[in-house]
């Protein structure tokens, strides 16, 4: 039996409680929350006990997700990796390369598993289209949402194009050579619109959108590659193929079998665990899109600060 807690039961957190409280040879030890009263409310419905402290639990669990506000997760990490525990935290990593590099240093020299929650990678569509991207010359995503409030701590690069960024980087396999980036702060301090241009040294070209203030929820992950369009709706786990087939044109749309991307991602970390082997999404390929993330956000920046010179 592993016993685990979840660190920070907000939007996110609540639902790693729920998974882990009903997940064989999982035992949801415990929640923690800067908000007692919240974390008393979820520990009564999950039968766990409930601390303000993330410390105090140090002797009472094996592993812990965290998924407080990214300002906090290098300390609350390095807490439980010092410790011994192992750890998944919520992306992005943390707020600085600095952080992040530590972080895997410290779990590596300990023997931890360090997974970073980049959640789109266990969408039932990526691992799909994962297996038929070969050698793209053209991806473009989008990753669009209404204002809803949460997240604007961070800038929009670091809050939603980070996925984008984490699964575009695996798919690629290539090292950057440029980046170009614009952008906007519209109903926050923070980036809350960007577009970004990635070049790679094998040709591939990305494009990558990503606003916290549009009309409607969309995402999107087009691939362009010779004789072969891939589209993927995150949302639907559908993938769309249109390839030339002996002089013909065929389209096929594949949908598979529909899972809930946090579960498998948590369900994989508890595997990791037992089996000591290396989480989908490392500490290591959460830092390089962190540092992706970062340059994206720093060009913005450098935009918006030339035109209001």
């Amino acid at each position: 039996m592993i016993n685990v807690a979840v660190i920070g039961v907000g939007s996110i957190g609540k639902h790693h409680a729920r998974i882990f409280s009903g997940m064989e040879g999982v035992r949801l030890a415990a929640i923690v929350d800067a908000d007692l009263q919240r974390a008393e409310e979820f520990a009564g419905k999950y039968h766990c006990d409930a601390f303000k402290d993330h410390r105090k639990i140090m002797d009472s669990v094996d592993a812990v997700s965290i998924a407080v506000p990214t300002t906090f997760h290098f300390y609350v990490a390095m807490d439980f990796l010092r410790n011994h525990k192992h750890v998944l935290v919520e992306k992005p990593i943390t707020s600085t390369v600095a952080e992040a590099d530590a972080l895997i240093k410290e779990a590596g020299e300990r023997g931890l598993i360090l997974q970073v929650g980049h959640l789109e990678r266990f969408n039932a569509g990526v691992s799909l289209i994962s297996g038929m991207v070969d050698r793209p010359q053209f991806i473009e995503s989008q990753r669009l949402s209404p204002f809803l409030g949460r997240g604007i701590d961070v800038d929009v690069t670091l809050d939603l194009m980070i996925h984008d960024i984490d699964i575009i980087l695996s798919l690629v396999g290539s090292g950057i050579t440029d980046i170009r980036a614009t952008g906007a702060k519209v109903l926050t301090e923070n980036i809350d619109v960007a577009h970004a241009w990635i070049e790679f040294k094998n040709g591939c070209i990305a494009e990558a959108t990503s606003s916290r203030i549009a009309n409607e929820k969309v995402r999107q992950l087009k691939v362009f590659q010779h004789d072969k369009f891939l589209n993927l709706d995150y949302q639907k786990q559908e993938l769309t193929c249109v390839a030339r087939l002996d002089g013909s044109i065929e389209k096929d749309v594949r949908k598979p079998e529909e899972k809930e991307p946090l579960k498998e991602q948590l369900i994989s970390f508890i595997e990791c665990i037992r089996a000591g082997t290396r989480p989908v999404v490392s500490g290591r390929e959460g830092m390089e899109a962190l540092k992706v993330a970062l340059r994206i956000s720093e060009l913005v920046n450098q935009t918006l600060k030339g035109t209001s010179d």
